[in-house]
């Protein structure tokens, strides 16, 4: 079974200080999310396009 995010890219290391950087799309919605993880915290939020609208590609990820 698959879940409901896939992550697509992946950047940096949790054994530095500028943490773990991903690429996840929600499957359901296609929306694109930046999540950031450095220590015991983590930030995340929608990727935005060029005119600052939510990036959405739902084709490829059902």
């Amino acid at each position: 079974m698959k879940g409901r995010f896939e992550m697509i890219y992946k950047d940096g290391s949790q054994l530095r200080d500028d943490g773990n950087r991903m690429i996840l799309v929600d499957r359901e919605t296609g929306v694109h999310y930046l999540l950031w993880k450095s220590g015991y915290g983590a930030g995340i939020t929608p990727l935005l396009d060029e005119e600052g609208k939510v990036v959405v590609k739902k084709e490829g990820y059902t």
